[in-house]
């Protein structure tokens, strides 16, 4: 290893003169002292290597910088600012921002805080080694500035429907410059940006146009920041927008909705606007309204209906922005007719009817019921005597005989044909006239 050598007395000279200078000259020739006893012993650069990082920092936030050495062999090391003026050297501190903080000094490192960062903070930091020959490597610190106001402003307070509006966003003194990111409630839209720079400072101005519809009425409009030094910095505003009524006509009565002459018929009329309606009319279209109907605010009443009250019947409602109806046809149907009972006849005729309620429901099904359970025990009786009939039949069928009369009584004792003919025509007119019924 290489070495200077100075003379010690060299040294101890310089060492009292330091102590005998006046305050502002003792800083001064202490840091001499110091690269003297430096120099004094530098070792060669052999197999030692400096290494740091480059910073990136928020304004007002704490950069830290580190310059280390691999395979350190004590050899001094010191940190100088963009200007080359000596921040540390080694664990000493000659400039006298205090906002330089020394954090660990080791023969392997030298780590120093800078608090309060600014803009004029940023550039090149040197990290020197004392060495044979003497190694210097550079870290940059780069400060992010977020923007420091952000506006959004509407060409109009209030809209129309239909009608395309201008919105634009500011973002004022940014570094770097600021991306601008629109919604329409969760929908992303897209604008139009316009960046200026001053002073390495940005200005980013977007634009949006916007054609608004009834239906964005109290939607916000919101301005989103995309800039890696904040987070979820945003504005908004709330659109306003007026459009025409929108109507509908309501039937109130009757509420089976079937009119029928002589009932009652009831209509309301609902509109909703911005500005809201403040009154509406009701009007028949081809005719005059009945003179027996009735209007009261809102709502249509015609009493007593007959079929010349037929026809259609318009609300209509406007505000400031237009003009919205709404149609109802009227058709009146015959009153309903009652149907006389059944005429009793040698046929009997089931005539079905509908009941409503619900007790009489229960009881035709009863009825139901009782009906079946005859119409079976008719069917079984009337099974049984069929199958008696069939049985019956086949056994006189099978017992079918010869039957024996007194009809020729005498005959059987006769000597002869003759003689048993001649008894038998007597006996049969002498006999008693016997009848015989066979079943």
């Amino acid at each position: 290893m290489a070495s200077a050598v100075l003379p010690s007395g060299s040294l101890c000279a310089a060492a009292a003169a330091a102590a005998a200078a006046p305050p502002g000259l003792r800083l001064r020739l202490r840091l001499l002292l110091l690269l003297l006893s430096a120099a004094a012993l530098i070792p060669t650069g052999d197999g030692q290597n400096l290494i740091t990082e480059d910073v990136t920092v928020v304004e007002g936030e704490v950069a830290t910088i580190s310059c280390r050495v691999k395979n350190s062999d004590d050899s001094v090391i010191q940190l100088l600012n963009p200007n080359r003026q000596t921040i540390y050297f080694r664990d000493f501190r000659p400039l006298k921002d205090s906002r330089f903080q020394l954090v660990n000094f080791s023969n392997s490192e030298l780590r120093v805080s800078l608090t309060n960062v600014s803009i004029s903070d940023e550039g090149r930091y040197f990290c020197q080694l004392y060495t044979d020959p003497p190694q210097e490597i550079y870290t940059t610190i780069t400060v992010l500035v977020p923007p420091r106001n952000l506006m959004i402003d509407i060409q109009k307070d209030t809209a129309v429907e239909g009608e395309e509006i201008e919105v634009n966003c500011t973002a004022m003194a940014s570094k770097p410059a600021t991306t601008i990111r629109w919604f329409k409630g969760n929908k992303e839209l897209t604008g139009k940006s316009e960046v200026e720079e001053w002073s390495d400072m940005y200005t980013v101005t977007s634009q949006l146009m916007l054609t608004v519809g009834k239906e964005d009425d109290g939607v916000p409009v919101i301005c989103l920041v995309d800039h890696p030094a904040v987070k979820d910095m945003q504005t908004q505003r709330y659109l306003e927008v007026q459009y025409k009524p929108q109507v509908h006509i309501q039937l109130t009565y009757p509420p089976q909705g079937l009119t029928r002459e002589g009932d009652t018929l009831e209509l309301t009329c609902e509109a909703i606007g911005k500005p809201q309606p403040v009154m509406v009319n009701w009007v028949r279209l081809d005719d005059d309204l009945p003179q027996h109907a009735v209007v009261s605010g809102s709502n249509l009443l015609i009493n007593n209906l007959n079929k010349t009250d037929n026809g259609t019947y318009r609300c209509e409602a406007s505000n400031v922005v237009g003009t919205a109806h709404s149609d109802y046809t009227l058709y009146v149907y015959d009153p309903p007719t009652t149907i006389p009972p059944p005429t009793t006849t040698t046929t009997t005729t089931t005539i079905p009817t509908i009941i409503t309620d619900s007790r009489a429901g229960e009881d035709n099904s009863i009825r139901a019921v009782d009906h079946a359970v005859i119409g079976g025990v008719v069917a079984v009786v009337v099974f049984a005597m069929l199958c008696l009939l069939i049985i019956l039949g086949r056994y006189f069928a099978r017992h079918k005989g010869t039957y024996f009369t007194h009809e020729a009584k005498g005959a059987d004792d006769a000597a002869d044909a003759d003689t048993a003919i001649i008894n038998a025509e007597g006996g049969q007119n002498n006999s008693e006239e016997k009848k015989e019924y066979f079943i």
